[in-house]
């Protein structure tokens, strides 16, 4: 291989965290504050529920499949924890004779309705042979539904919950440190294990070869043995549970909730896989392109509003690169065939 095809490989196969590094050179040399650790610490603080929700969504889409009721479930598990974990003397409680309740109570409540929403994804996509686009259309109506019913509920009528207790908001602006400066925030952690944890899934468990297997010829791995009901319920049902988290841990770093938390949130974790080296046609992904996706457009929206670029010109950065990575995508699937 001569070296300058070698050096072409080593960029295609790369290209996402040359796009990062570029993005914070570029702002960087436009305004040298941009490389402070507050700035990164702020940015990985606004990546964290988005890098768990795309996490979740990258487990989908490398079987093959995707879930559009991701964000939904995150405005689900937000007003779900947020409404039993008000501080006692607020005077619009969701539930008013509610008592203090232990605040793993209401966090496994809320993550565990998501992730039996994600099991009923799975159950109707393996066991029905629905379409998962039109499955988990179907599953983000009845959750939005489902969740506007419960918001609307007397006496809150559809009034956007506050007055979280401290203990539950700490999780979301808490932080390890030995100063406001230079500390790292609680979620940014809770972000970084559960990256561990699908890491773990994907390259050290026989789930995780089932899982490339299944996204890579579904037909090859029920031939060869692989229970691929079993692995599209674990994929959506894990999902579940960390759209779940998500939405709890927003909730807690906004310090509120609304049922229109978490819209269009699966769109962003789609975009950031696919910009991150997830294949559209399943198969392919790994964590690190997912977090560094998430990172890319982190970055701009950090990054370009840092240094005053107008929002609408945000947007159109954002979708050429979508569209760029999704060409890539495909020219490098047509390449193996």
């Amino acid at each position: 291989m001569t070296s300058a095809k070698r050096i072409r490989q080593i960029l295609s196969q790369n290209a996402i965290y040359f796009i990062l590094l570029a993005l914070i050179i570029m702002i960087a040399f436009i305004n040298p504050e941009f490389l402070s650790w507050r700035s990164f610490r702020d940015i990985l603080l606004q990546s964290s529920t988005r890098a768990i929700i795309a996490l979740g969504m990258s487990l989908v889409l490398i079987t093959g499949g995707v879930d559009l009721s991701a964000g939904r479930a995150v405005g689900l598990a937000a007003v779900v924890s947020a409404s039993m974990l008000q501080t006692a003397d607020y005077a619009r409680k969701f539930f008013p004779n509610l008592p203090q309740l232990p605040l793993i109570v209401p966090i496994l409540i809320a993550i565990v309705i998501t992730l039996l929403f994600g099991l009923l994804n799975g159950i109707v996509i393996s066991r029905l042979s629905l379409p998962p686009f039109i499955a988990t259309l179907g599953s983000m109506v009845i959750i939005y539904g489902a969740n506007s019913l419960y918001f609307n509920l007397p006496p809150n009528n559809s009034q956007p919950i506050g007055g979280l207790r401290s203990d539950f908001t700490n999780l979301g602006t808490g932080y390890i440190g030995i100063s406001g400066e230079y500390s790292i925030p609680y979620i940014v952690i809770i972000a970084l294990i559960v990256a561990v944890v699908v890491w773990v899934i994907l390259n050290k468990t026989s789930m995780g070869k089932s899982i490339y297997a299944v996204g890579g010829n579904i037909n090859a791995a029920r031939v060869s043995g692989i229970n691929v009901a079993k692995v599209l319920i674990f994929v959506y049902a894990f999902a579940g549970l960390l759209y779940g988290l998500a939405g709890v841990l927003e909730a807690a770093r906004t310090g509120g909730a609304t049922n229109n938390y978490g819209n269009m949130y699966e769109l962003d974790a789609i975009a950031a896989c696919v910009v991150g080296g997830v294949s559209t046609t399943g198969g392919i992904g790994t964590v690190p392109g997912v977090l560094a996706g998430v990172l890319i457009f982190s970055v701009i929206n950090y990054g370009l509003t840092f240094i005053g670029v107008d929002p609408y010109w945000q947007l159109i950065i954002k979708g050429l690169i979508i569209v760029v990575a999704v060409a890539l995508d495909i020219r490098k699937y047509l390449a193996r065939r």
